[in-house]
């Protein structure tokens, strides 16, 4: 039986069973299994796939929607990947026309990499902002903050959502309610009893990535991070809006090094929604 062309096979609808072929696809491409990141992916969002005959996936990638279920305000996709023995044959590119064409007139956004860069701009996607990703052990310093924060409660996830729709502009509910089960640690900022922060320090592979991270301003930012890493042995990595100068400069006194650059890039929306001044950095770059 001669074998299908890749552009007959079909573009299917991948589900939590999905995960390890996910993972086994992330490992082809030399990025790490991320079992933990897909997992949440594949539960919030929606993925994409296609099957190879001989087995695992061709592709995958995943698109995390928010807003009114009906008609979406915006779209998050991340996870785009091709197999490596079917690299370079427009497998990514037929399978982002998938994605735009199905999500129809949803706004798009996603986070580019140099080298997917020039595929997202052939298809329309423009860059509209920039974030550094930073790493490293996370060395206190200096006075402690003035800045209040604790451990998040379930009685704060109200609140939590309200904050976090307001600053993202798009209602993020199915997801920031996720984050308690998917975080090892969950911190608030408090000012006079009310929450004018809060941030995520979830596992990933021997790290702990900060995001999302929303905070008042940019003290606010440093002293949620501070309190993430005091509940830490591993080193820290997180994707910073690089408008936000200070807070890098901070991070990078405190340990954390540069260590790539990513384009935050949209299709049909001139900008991101929401409120960058007071987002520091996202829940992940697969999910914005």
């Amino acid at each position: 039986m001669p074998t299908p062309s890749l552009a007959s096979l079909p573009i299917r609808r991948l589900t939590p069973r999905d995960l390890s072929a996910c993972a086994d696809l992330s490992e082809d491409r030399g990025w790490p299994r991320e079992e933990h990141k897909w997992g949440f992916l594949l539960t919030a969002g929606r993925g994409h796939g296609i099957d190879d005959p001989d087995g695992g996936l061709v592709a995958a990638c995943v698109v995390t929607e928010y807003g009114p279920r009906e008609r979406p305000d915006l779209a998050a996709v991340g996870m785009v990947l091709v197999a490596e023995r079917h690299a370079r044959r427009g497998v990514g590119r037929r399978l982002m026309r998938h994605v735009v064409s199905t999500m129809g007139p949803t706004p798009l956004t996603l986070y580019a990499t140099p080298y997917g860069r020039p595929l997202y701009e052939e298809l329309g996607f423009k860059v509209t902002g920039r974030v550094e990703m930073v790493r490293g052990r996370f060395s206190p310093a200096g006075p402690a903050s003035r800045v209040a924060t604790r451990a998040a409660t379930a009685e704060d996830l109200t609140s939590i959502v309200r904050l976090d729709e307001e600053v993202f502009g798009a209602d993020r509910t199915p997801v920031i309610t996720r984050l308690p089960a998917f975080a090892d640690r969950l911190c608030v900022a408090e000012d006079n009893g009310r929450i004018i922060g809060y941030a995520a320090a979830w596992p990933n592979m021997d790290t702990h990535v900060v995001g999302p991270l929303i905070a008042r301003d940019t003290e606010t930012a440093k002293a949620l991070i501070s309190a993430l890493a005091a509940h830490t042995d591993r080193p820290l990595r997180t994707d910073i809006d690089v408008r936000h100068e200070e807070l890098l400069a901070w991070a990078k006194e405190r340990g954390l090094a540069s260590v790539a650059f990513n384009a935050v890039m949209t299709y049909g929306s001139t900008q991101l929604p929401g409120d960058w001044t007071r987002r520091f950095a996202p829940l992940t770059v697969a999910a914005g």
